[in-house]
């Protein structure tokens, strides 16, 4: 009799063990389902998205109004278009687009530091009580700013802690994020989140970027006039466009600290953001206009 309750007990146990196999095995292909089921759907927005970005693209090479505008290098009317193109919702059959265009010279390009601004950038930094270290790790992080033949030359360790990042030029928002992470990291500095990087800079490889005064943030006009904070928030409140510096009513520092960057008063460069939402799906795309040359650049893609 126990022989016989032996053997139904270790029947029972296979046969338990036997639904486990089974539970695993279609939980893991469901799953796998699941997995190619999402990257179907993101392959699907991303192709609908590449779509949309393309009539975007030709909606504005074949825009008239900034054909005339690049042509005219009016002023006023660039301000006039960017003004009336602050949002513009867009409904398609099962996408909810919003479109929004900017200056694309409204922000200091970081690639652009330089031994002409590198003080000016201290300075502003200091203002925020961040330490001017912070502009050491930057200059490490690009290589225009090495010696010749002096790459390993550096003033941080931040290729030691991170020996695969880029360091040709700061390339986009993640990877200066990866950089402020570091430098929190390595000087416990905690007033770098207090600095509204999104504001302040803008990233290109090109190194030839006029700012745009029409356009440029309070935050980077307290970088260009070297400036407080309350000043910079007054001069950006002055009616605009401006068309002179007699119109943004500077003091004699601030005429001088200016001189140390490129600036202008019109800057024929959109920035373009195309945000979409589908369902749950959400995807954003950004990308530079050159209305002269009627060509975007810059491109970036989150989904």
């Amino acid at each position: 009799m126990a022989h016989r309750s032996s053997r139904r007990g270790i029947a029972l146990l296979i046969t338990l063990m036997f639904v486990i196999v089974i539970s695993v095995a279609v939980g893991y292909n469901l799953m796998q389902v699941k997995n190619a089921s999402h990257i179907v759907q993101k392959e699907k927005m991303l192709y609908q998205n590449s779509m949309i970005l393309a009539d975007v693209l030709e909606i504005l090479k074949n825009s008239q109004e900034i054909q005339n505008i690049a042509k005219d290098k009016s002023i006023d009317d660039l301000y006039l278009f960017l003004s009336r193109a602050q949002a513009i919702p867009l409904q398609l059959s099962s996408e909810k687009v919003t479109l929004v265009i900017s200056s694309a010279r409204k922000r200091f390009n970081i690639n652009e530091l330089d031994k002409r601004n590198e003080t000016a950038l201290r300075e502003y930094f200091t203002r925020m009580m961040l330490s001017s270290a912070y502009v050491d790790v930057l200059k490490d992080c690009m290589r225009i700013n090495q010696e010749k033949k002096q790459y390993n030359n550096y003033n941080s360790v931040i290729f030691d802690e991170n020996p695969y990042l880029f360091r040709e030029y700061i390339a986009s928002k993640k990877h200066l994020d990866i950089i402020n992470d570091f430098y929190l990291q390595e000087y416990g500095d905690e007033n770098i989140k207090n600095i509204a990087f999104e504001k302040l800079f803008r990233f290109s490889k090109e190194r030839n970027e006029a700012i745009d005064l029409n356009y440029a943030t309070p935050e980077v006009l307290m970088l260009l006039l070297g400036t407080t904070k309350d000043r910079a928030d007054m001069i950006y409140t002055l009616p605009k466009p401006f068309k002179s510096l007699e119109d943004l009513h500077l003091d004699a520092n601030e005429k001088t600290a200016l001189t140390k960057f490129q600036t202008s008063f019109f800057e024929p460069y959109l920035h373009v953001e195309i945000t979409i939402q589908r369902d749950k799906q959400f995807g954003r795309m950004r990308f530079d206009y050159d209305m002269n040359l009627r060509k975007g650049s810059n491109f970036a893609l989150e989904i």
